[in-house]
């Protein structure tokens, strides 16, 4: 049994894979955030494992190569459990099912170079000191920065995101943002391999993170409950509805629009917003449909507005350009406000590569058109409701988890509108850490987010992160809730100059403490 450990391939590619595999327990739904701080801890300890061992056990092997194999490895398994569940959406569609191993080896794959790279740059660094801990805590939080942006970006499971459920340490990400906030949180991940180090020094940085850790929580629970938020006289009225409705009843818009005006039961007396899922409505000549004409007449009144998804077209000179849209309906079907998504899914939403792509029988995952163009309409929908003037910052779907659309927006928004279309992902736990992101988003916009997503989690939030009203992913349904404008300025912090300086003051400390030996 000893001799299976010491292998090489046990080393380098099983156990490491595990480590990565186990923190799928440190995010929604587990929220079983002491896992990660298990799996890094022991991850640093196989890095300098593998290093001393690079000269006897390893020796016929270059010694980047095998801490590349090593990253790789626990990158693997970290996004193969916590990505699983994006295969399901190639299950809907007979011409996608041959990708189903792509999504679950490919993609893990490449992401886990975002691992095995800072693994590689930290080799020849890593020793049982401070130091150490200091430099792959700053190349692991600056690699999950730029794979926000790298190749359109995709920052889903951040570290930071394993404290989805502590709404009292969150409510830093408003002054500092989301990735200060997943450096510090990796560095306090640490801190159970730096018990084992040698020196005194240790004593001190270990209380040094859990004073920073219980201050930031104490700062969180006065910051709830003792702040208090100036608001517009009049609230407005807003109805989240969700109608469990399946992708393959989309097809028929009529069936669609009946299911959810049931579940919106409108009072045409009462001025409300309705608040629709993401793709309502996939027939970009939906206005000419004599049906929902007739449907939206008969049962909303002229003191309803209505949100919704739906596909849209604009034409220009050289072609028709389609978009995923978030659009703002009156009874009669005029559009009030129109959003066109910019961070669109590859794959999903657009096929790249596309000429090449569709002579082999390949589209895009999502019904209708061909590809999805870019929006480039403004972020911000400003409307005129209930004899106030609403700004409203529209994000379709997986956009909610860029924490930058939320930055600097020339115009102030006083509520974010994020519609979701979750039944791609079934009963995964996809849904469930997808509605992870809005509660951080709240907390950094600080500003109420209602979210209505088909078959994903939908809700209120306020301002602080609290969930203040919420259908699960199979209730079906509307919540209702009055929500006040409010007066108070949104926080103008510069995050990502935080960020840059949070970075800067590690590497200073990294040479310190190498410099001293500790």
């Amino acid at each position: 049994m000893l001799n299976f450990f010491n292998k090489r391939y046990f080393i380098l590619f099983v156990f490491p894979f595990i480590l990565g595999g186990i923190t799928v327990l440190g995010f929604r739904p587990f929220n079983l955030f002491i896992f990660n701080a298990i799996s890094v801890s022991l991850l640093f300890y196989l890095i300098f494992y593998v290093k001393k061992k690079t000269q006897s056990l390893y020796r016929k092997k270059p010694f980047l190569k095998n801490l590349f194999f090593l990253g790789t490895s626990y990158g693997f398994g970290f996004f193969l459990f916590g990505f699983y569940w994006i295969a399901y959406s190639l299950t809907f569609d007979e011409s996608y099912k041959f990708l189903i191993p792509f999504s679950l080896i490919l993609i893990p794959l490449f992401l886990s170079l975002f691992f095995s790279l800072p693994i590689v740059l930290v080799g020849y660094f890593i020793d049982l000191k401070i130091f150490s801990i200091i430099f792959i805590s700053l190349l692991l939080s600056f690699f999950d920065f730029l794979r926000s942006f790298i190749f359109t970006g995709f920052p889903w499971n951040l570290w930071a995101y394993s404290f989805s459920w502590s709404q009292e340490s969150l409510q830093i990400l408003s002054t500092i943002g989301i990735f200060s906030f997943n450096l510090l949180l990796i560095t306090l991940f640490f801190l159970p391999a730096v018990l084992f180090f040698k020196g005194k020094f240790k004593y001190f940085f270990i209380s040094f993170f859990i004073i920073l850790a219980f201050i930031n929580y104490f700062y969180g629970s006065y910051k709830i409950n003792s702040e208090s938020r100036d608001y517009v006289e009049k609230k407005i009225n807003f109805k989240i509805v969700s109608a469990g409705t399946n992708l393959s009843e989309f097809k028929d818009p009529n069936l669609v629009v009946r299911k959810l005006i049931t579940f919106s039961e409108p009072n045409k007396d009462q001025e409300t917003v309705f608040v629709w899922p993401e793709g309502v409505i996939l027939d970009v000549n939906f206005q000419k449909l004599e049906e929902i004409k007739k449907l939206f007449r008969e049962n909303f009144s002229k003191k309803h507005l209505i949100i919704l998804g739906a596909n849209t077209k604009k034409a220009d000179k050289q072609n028709d350009n389609f978009h995923n849209s978030l659009i703002i309906l009156d009874r009669d079907l005029n559009i009030i406000g129109k959003y066109d998504k910019k961070k669109l899914v590859p794959f999903g939403e657009f096929l790249p590569f596309e000429k090449i792509l569709n002579r082999i029988g390949l589209k895009k995952i999502t019904p209708g058109y061909s590809s999805f163009s870019k929006g480039k309409s403004n972020s911000v929908i400003l409307l005129k409701f209930n004899n106030k003037n609403v700004s409203l910052l529209p994000l379709i779907c997986y956009e909610i988890i860029f924490p930058n659309l939320l930055e600097n927006k020339k115009n102030k928004f006083d509520f974010v509108i994020n519609i979701s279309e979750d039944a791609w992902f079934g009963n995964s736990i996809g849904p469930q850490q997808h509605f992870a992101k809005a509660i951080f988003r709240s907390i950094e916009s600080e500003t109420f987010t209602i979210r209505s997503a088909n078959k994903g989690i939908s809700a209120f939030i306020d301002p602080n992160g609290k969930v203040l009203k919420s259908l699960n992913s199979n209730e079906f349904g509307n919540i209702e809730l009055d929500l006040p404008i409010l007066k108070l300025e949104k926080n103008t912090t510069k995050k990502s100059l935080i960020f840059s300086l949070l970075l800067i003051t590690y590497v200073v400390t990294f040479f310190v403490l190498r410099k001293l030996k500790i």
